[in-house]
């Protein structure tokens, strides 16, 4: 046997190696998109310019993407349609740079540089998706930051996240510093969209939390960036009772942990109160030296927003209640031929 297949430091040095290899590969790729996309940007600006100024008429952009095809059969994105959609990018943001009288040439420069950071299909998307210039810029700001794929990019626009960031009803103006307090606000959205669970229109409050961890990815997708998971029904001991939170998490934008409870009915008073005596609990239990203020989410069918302000307004810990939408719910018909979560749990112990 070869001793180079038994050194640890040969191992070591060729794990290196790959993964300085895999580093040099990301930088070109991303090298090349960056080129491409300025390549784009300058053909999106001649196009325009020739439209204008030119009597080539209608089947300009046809024998373009013919010519162009001819002479560069390896490249895939000169076909009229993807011309057209060149064409429609550059004036996106073109008339974005004119109507904000971006006179300094340095930020319309940073721009340009963002939009051509982010991959061609990425930029297609955001384009045809979005119907203002300030939601393309927030979707290219967020794909940066968290390095979202297109089809996570897709679905973020899809739901309307741009919509509901930031939207729920809180009091952390109040019950958390400033700097804490504004970005725990934009951690919230209001609704969440559960539209990878299929539940009864009358599902309880068991089947919600069972959903969403058997989904558990795409349920901290619709949380967004910084939440882990720990855990559902976690216990505490208060006195000689035990309580039992739905569902745990941490966050690590905010160092703070997170207490999320359900509820399938409309938000009463009285749930703000519940979930007050949680937070204090997992602070008393949980929370470490360098743990912000754990906050809560009360998720909920539905809410009244002067009464969910009126419940938060004299509560001491931070709240946010949000509401939550199912876009796939099984018919009522179905209902009494579809077992419950108690019924099946009997039947397998039943089994065992």
């Amino acid at each position: 046997m070869s001793l180079l297949k038994t050194s640890t430091d040969y191992h070591s040095w060729l794990l290196n190696l790959k993964t300085r290899l895999r580093k040099v590969q990301l930088k070109a790729a991303q090298a090349v998109n960056r080129e491409l996309l300025h390549f784009y940007w300058e053909l999106g600006a001649d196009i325009v310019e020739k439209q204008q100024n030119t009597t080539w008429g209608d089947g300009f952009l046809q024998q373009l993407s013919r010519d162009l095809m001819s002479e560069f059969p390896a490249i895939k994105g000169f076909s009229r349609r993807n011309l057209e959609l060149i064409r429609q990018w550059y004036l996106f943001y073109q008339q974005y740079i004119n109507s904000s009288n971006l006179a300094d040439k340095e930020i319309a420069k940073q721009l340009v540089s963002q939009i051509e950071s982010i991959p061609w299909g990425h930029n297609v998307a955001i384009v045809s998706k979005c119907k203002s210039h300030k939601e393309a810029l927030y979707y290219i700001k967020n794909t940066l930051e968290y390095g979202w794929s297109r089809a996570v990019l897709i679905h973020q626009i899809e739901s309307g996240l741009y919509q509901r960031e930031g939207k729920a009803i809180t009091n952390f103006d109040s019950t958390l510093p400033a700097p804490q307090s504004d970005l725990a606000k934009q951690t919230l959205k209001d609704p969440y969209v559960f539209d990878f669970l299929t539940l009864r229109n009358e599902h309880d409050e068991r089947e919600l939390e069972n959903g969403l961890v058997a989904h558990v990815t795409s349920f901290l997708l619709e949380l967004g960036a910084g939440f882990a998971y720990i855990g559902k029904q976690v216990p505490l001991q208060v006195g000689e009772r035990d309580f039992f939170i739905d569902l745990l998490f941490y966050h690590t934008r905010l160092h703070c942990y997170v207490v999320v409870e359900l509820k399938t009915t409309e938000f009463e008073p009285e749930h703000a109160g519940k979930i007050n005596f949680y937070i204090k609990a997992v602070d008393e239990h949980y929370r470490k030296q360098g743990d912000e203020p754990t906050i809560g989410i009360l998720l909920c069918k539905s809410k009244d927003k002067l009464v969910a302000e009126y419940a938060l307004s004299d509560v001491n810990k931070p709240i946010g209640i949000s509401e939550y939408q199912l876009t796939h719910v099984l018919p009522s018909s179905l209902k009494s031929s579809l077992p419950s979560v108690e019924e099946i749990e009997a039947e397998l112990g039943s089994s065992l």
